[in-house]
């Protein structure tokens, strides 16, 4: 009698504390019986490409952002453009004086 009493007292605490204890969450007692396992197959998943480094874009002439010194490197382009303009004209001059044409 005394296990009975005692197997009753315990089984009704444990009744107690499960259910003040389940806040949110589950106990679950689980008898496996042994059997076959089905595993669904694996999504196929089409791999990204890798991923490439590269070196930074070379801006303008490896100024930056210093728009003063492409400017003025912008400006030297425009002078030597100039001067090889006159220089070609100063020779076609030369050329035709040599060569006898007027330029009529």
């Amino acid at each position: 009698m005394r296990k009975n009493l005692l197997s009753v007292i315990l089984g009704g605490a444990i009744l107690v504390a499960s259910t003040a204890a389940s806040a949110h969450v589950d106990v679950g007692i689980g008898i496996g019986i042994p059997g076959p396992v089905f595993v669904p197959a694996q999504p196929a998943y089409i791999a990204p490409p890798p991923v490439v480094y590269a070196p930074a874009p070379v801006v303008g002439y490896g100024y930056g952002d210093d728009w003063r010194a492409r400017e003025w490197h912008e400006r030297q382009e425009w002078r030597e453009r100039q001067w090889r303009h006159h220089e070609h004209e100063e020779h076609e001059r030369e050329w035709h004086e040599r060569h006898g044409w007027d330029g009529d």
